[in-house]
C-alpha cells in the first residue's frame, strides 16, 4: 500500500505575501508500515500557510474548530420508547436499512485499538468497530448485518452526505464546522490532543513545538489546533496516523501530536516512544449521520444511552483499549441532547 504525505508549513508572514515550499523529502513505507525502497512517497509542494489556517491540497480550512454554534455535541434526544430489534416503524430510515439486510458503517483500518485489521484474523477491530456492531445489532437483532467502507479521515462528511455510509465512527471529534455539514450522536467518548515524541526526545510539551517538524492526519482537527498554537511548527499532512510513526522512526519528522486516544495505539505499536505533556484541546467523539435522517440519530441515541446503562460501554473499552495499554477507562461521557 502506497501512502502519501503532505508536508504543510504554518509560518505566520506579518505584511509579507505567502511563499511557495519546496518539499523534497523521502518516505519509504510499505503496507505493514515498515520501510521499502520499492514503496516511495512523492511529497508535494503546498503553500506556506497562516496561523491559524490548515491548508492540505484540495482543502482550505480557515474557521475554528470551536466555531459559534452553541454546543455541537447536543443531539437528538432518543426515542421514548426504543423499537423492538427486528422491528423498526414503518417508513422509518432505520427500516429501510433492515429491509437492505445491512447496515453500511464507514470506519478507518488504521488506527490501533479503534478501527484496524487485526493481522491475525484479517478481520476489522477495535473500539468503534465495536461500537458500531451495537447499532446494527439493534436494528437486525443478531450480530453481523454490516458492511464495513474504509472511509480516510478528511472525507468522512462527504461519504455520510453522499449515501455512501449510513454512519460513521472514526474518532470523529465534534465541531461546529463539521455540525453544518451531517448531524452527530451524543459523545460516546471524551478525547484531547497530546503529543508523541522518541523517548529520546527534548520535547517535552506544547510549548516545544516551535520550529519543529510535526505530523497529523489530514482532515483533522489536530491540525487547526496545532496551527493555532506557534508561528513556526512545521506540519505534515497524512492520510493516516500509522504513516506518522513511520515518518518519526524514520526521522522524516519530530513528534506526532493528535488526540491522546490515538497516540495511545501508536505508542503500543512502539515502545520507544512516549506521550509528553497535557492534553490541550477537547475532542469529544460523536457518530456522524446524514442530516436527511434525523429519526436514525435519534435511534443511534437510544443505542448510546443502552450502551453506557447496561455496562457495555465499559466492556468495550476494557476488551479494545485496557487490554492492551492499562489505562482504565475514563468516565462515561455524559450524553447532552437539544
Amino acid at each position: 500500500m502506497r501512502f502519501v504525505a503532505q508536508r504543510v508549513r504554518a509560518v505566520v508572514a506579518t505584511g509579507k505575501r505567502p511563499a511557495l515550499l519546496a518539499c523534497a523529502s523521502l518516505l519509504l513505507l510499505s503496507a505493514c508500515g515498515v520501510a521499502s525502497a520499492d514503496h516511495p512517497v512523492s511529497l508535494k509542494p503546498v503553500d506556506v500557510i497562516p496561523k491559524g489556517a490548515v491548508v492540505v491540497p484540495g482543502t482550505t480550512t480557515t474557521t475554528s474548530p470551536a466555531g459559534n454554534c452553541g454546543d455541537p455535541t447536543a443531539s437528538l434526544p432518543p426515542p421514548t420508547t426504543m423499537p423492538t430489534p427486528g422491528n423498526m416503524p414503518t417508513g422509518s430510515y432505520m427500516a429501510r436499512i433492515l429491509e437492505r439486510g445491512y447496515l453500511r458503517v464507514g470506519v478507518d483500518q488504521n488506527t490501533y485499538l479503534w478501527g484496524y485489521r487485526d493481522p491475525a484474523t484479517g478481520s476489522l477491530t477495535g473500539f468503534d468497530i465495536s461500537m458500531l456492531q451495537q447499532v446494527a445489532q439493534a436494528i437486525f437483532g443478531a450480530p453481523g448485518h454490516i458492511r464495513y467502507v474504509i472511509v480516510p479521515n478528511a472525507t468522512r462528511a462527504q461519504a455520510v452526505q453522499s449515501g455512501l455510509v449510513d454512519i460513521v465512527a472514526e474518532t470523529m471529534t465534534i465541531t461546529c464546522t463539521r455540525e453544518k455539514l451531517v448531524d452527530f450522536s451524543t459523545v460516546y467518548y471524551e478525547a484531547g490532543q497530546q503529543i508523541l515524541v522518541p523517548t529520546n526526545s527534548d520535547i517535552t510539551g506544547k510549548q516545544d513545538l516551535t520550529g519543529k517538524r510535526v505530523c497529523a492526519p489530514a482532515g483533522s482537527t489536530s491540525l487547526q489546533n496545532l496551527a493555532a498554537l506557534h508561528e513556526h511548527i512545521q506540519l505534515w499532512a497524512v492520510n493516516n496516523e500509522t504513516d506518522c510513526l513511520v515518518m518519526m522512526e524514520q526521522g522524516q519528522v519530530d513528534a506526532i501530536s493528535t488526540d491522546d486516544a490515538i497516540l495511545q495505539g501508536l505508542r503500543a505499536q512502539d515502545p520507544n516512544t512516549q506521550l509528553v505533556g497535557q492534553t490541550f484541546s477537547s475532542e469529544p467523539y460523536g457518530m456522524a449521520i446524514s442530516k436527511a435522517h434525523p429519526d436514525f440519530t435519534s435511534f443511534v441515541n437510544g443505542v448510546l444511552a443502552q450502551v453506557r446503562a447496561n455496562n457495555t460501554w465499559t466492556s468495550i473499552y476494557d476488551s479494545n483499549i485496557f487490554a492492551v495499554t492499562g489505562i482504565p477507562a475514563p468516565a462515561l461521557p455524559a450524553p447532552r441532547y437539544r
